[in-house]
């Protein structure tokens, strides 16, 4: 027995030692600390030498494409394009020659894309006063505010599905002198720039930047957006007016239109040639500048599409027209745009050779001139060009051209000019 007790006592006494190391009894128990992180030199050595390699490589990179870049700059810059040889071409010398119909001074766009408001703008002055002597000079740029607001719209409406760029059609011009007015260059010249030069390069980066932000993030508030589209374009372009000054009198931009210009925008029809629908009916130009996809085009047979336009100018009515300017015969070093007999011969150029290259792309809806004159010479037609492009000012007549008829039917797809010259061709 006393061995047993012994033993009981001696577990009692390890019990009690167990217990008095129990949290707070011991230092075996102490709280966690902060300490600075471990180290680990050598890794650190290794990780720095890795990027040392690999500043290294980029570098070596960068200069290897730079010099890359800058040869295939250097070989474009030195290619030479192939042009007509206008010394066998007999056309005409000045504009001078052309009994022209009634326009302003050429205007040009700059750095931008609205040639299609610079064209269309012009026409519209034309008409002004054709119809009630009215010579004015309006504000391109009033239609491009409004119409960049129209684009935010669809854009919005669409969930991205319509294009914010800076192309258009001639109906834009028509539907924002309906919806919004117009006002003259003086009340809202639309540029802020010192140098008085559009260039809409930054304008368009940050508002579909901001387009598609909203695309994004599911901010969807129609008119709190577009109110901050505004507030882009008023950075950029300045804020239009809500009235305007003329003759001593206030105007509204609507009332402008109905009370100066006295023009009604419904009588503006616009026509074209396809062979994809039937002729006499009213088609959509299937092309991304016609982002309100409009399907009210009168479209023509290629006789009767050149037969308008060459008899509305004989008649005194002028013409906005629009297509491709991206040919080997187009030259404005020369003022002249023809289509050579290297292209296509000249009694070649009928509605299916025409078709044949819209279909295949080779005639693209690049840009929109006015066209104010015409004259037969030598074996070709001539038309004088009212142009707002670049290169319109390469030669000796700055912001015009002479355009063959041949160009024009092969290569426009598409023009603008007041009902009363499609008499007989409506529906």
């Amino acid at each position: 027995m006393t061995s047993r007790s012994t033993l009981f006592h001696s577990l009692i006494i390890i019990l009690a030692m167990t217990i008095a190391i129990l949290p707070g009894a011991s230092a075996l128990a102490q709280d966690p600390v902060y300490r600075d992180q471990n180290k680990y030199p050598v890794l650190d050595e290794m990780v720095e030498a890795r990027d040392a390699v690999k500043a290294l490589r980029d570098s070596v990179r960068q200069e290897v494409d730079d010099r890359y870049e800058d040869k295939a700059e250097a070989k474009e810059d030195a290619a030479p394009d192939l042009r007509v040889d206008w010394s066998d071409i007999k056309s005409p010398s000045t504009p001078g020659e052309f009994d022209s119909l009634w326009h302003l001074p050429p205007t040009p766009q700059f750095y931008t894309g609205t040639c299609w408001a610079f064209c269309s703008t012009s026409f519209i002055e034309s008409e002004a006063q054709r119809v009630g002597g009215v010579e004015v000079k309006l504000s391109e740029m009033w239609i491009v505010y409004w119409e960049y607001v129209e684009k935010s719209r669809s854009f919005l409406r669409s969930f991205g599905h319509t294009p914010v760029a800076q192309g258009g059609q001639d109906h834009g011009t028509l539907e924002i002198m309906r919806q919004y007015g117009a006002v003259t260059r003086e009340a809202y010249p639309g540029v802020l720039a010192a140098d008085g030069r559009y260039d809409h390069t930054p304008l368009v980066r940050e508002l579909k930047g901001y387009l598609n932000w909203v695309l994004e993030s599911g901010s969807w508030a129609e008119e709190q957006n577009l109110a901050y589209v505004r507030s882009i374009l008023d950075k950029h372009m300045g804020t239009p007016p809500l009235d305007l000054q003329y003759d001593g009198k206030t105007y509204t931009p609507g009332d402008f239109v109905e009370k100066v210009l006295q023009l009604d925008m419904d009588d503006y029809v616009a026509c074209v040639s396809r062979m994809n629908e039937p002729f006499h009916t009213r088609v959509l130009l299937d092309v991304e500048d016609n982002w309100r996809r409009k399907e009210d085009y009168l479209n023509l047979p290629l006789d009767e599409f050149y037969q308008v336009i060459k008899e509305s100018v004989q008649a005194g009515y002028t013409l906005s027209i629009g297509g491709d300017n991206s040919e080997a015969g187009m030259d404005g070093k020369f003022d002249t745009a023809i289509i050579p007999e290297w292209d296509i011969p000249l009694k070649y150029i009928n509605q299916g050779s025409r078709e044949f290259r819209i279909a295949n792309r080779t005639t693209g809806d690049d840009h929109g001139v006015h066209i104010v004159a015409f004259k037969p010479l030598g074996d070709r037609d001539w038309f004088l060009i009212k142009d707002s492009n670049r290169s319109s000012r390469l030669g000796e007549h700055k912001g015009y051209y002479f355009w063959s008829g041949d160009y024009i039917q092969l290569k426009m797809l598409s023009f603008t000019v007041h009902k009363d010259r499609l008499k007989g061709l409506l529906d």
